[in-house]
């Protein structure tokens, strides 16, 4: 690879990184044709974007970003490939499930949302990170159910102010 190919290849890297918010580095290696297949098409379906890359170019490309990596670039030994993706927990996901038939890929770390993950060990909890849009379906749940109770006591008051007192001083109490 000449200078110039290794300058590209920082670059697109720098860029994928920085318009990246949640970024996975996994350990592929050993696994045969087949299953890497599959494990392409998984992270197609799951619109995980994966690439293989070289640590030394990740690491030139991390250094050049404007994110804060923290300890991140200590993970770039041996066999990396990168996963990117818009909502936080689906590469976990992802590698969760397909560890059911092989015991790769292994999480060597990541980075959510500027939040640095380090080892395999953290899977689990990135796991159970909400996206953003569980979040909002919470919160929008949780703000529906006063409404429905106020709505609810109206229409069991039988529309009068004494009943509709009487029923909202009842679900104070």
């Amino acid at each position: 690879m000449t200078r110039e190919e290794k300058s590209q290849v920082i670059e697109e890297l720098t860029s994928e990184l920085a318009n990246s918010t949640n970024i996975y580095l996994t350990d592929i290696s050993g696994l045969n044709a087949g299953t890497t297949s599959a494990l392409r098409r998984a992270c197609f379906k799951a619109n995980v974007k994966m690439a293989v890359v070289k640590n030394t170019l990740l690491e030139k490309a991390m250094e050049a970003s404007d994110k804060d990596f923290g300890d991140l670039p200590t993970v770039l030994k041996g066999n990396t490939s990168v996963m990117y993706c818009e909502t936080g927990n689906a590469p976990a996901k992802l590698i969760k499930t397909f560890r059911k038939k092989s015991d790769k890929p292994l999480l060597k770390g990541a980075f959510i949302e500027e939040a640095i993950y380090i080892g395999d060990e953290q899977l689990d909890v990135l796991v159970d990170i909400k996206s953003r849009e569980e979040l909002i379906g919470e919160i929008v749940t949780l703000l529906q159910s006063p409404a429905k109770n106020v709505v609810s006591a109206l229409q069991s008051g039988g529309g009068k102010l004494a009943g509709i007192i009487k029923t909202l001083s009842e679900k104070e109490g």
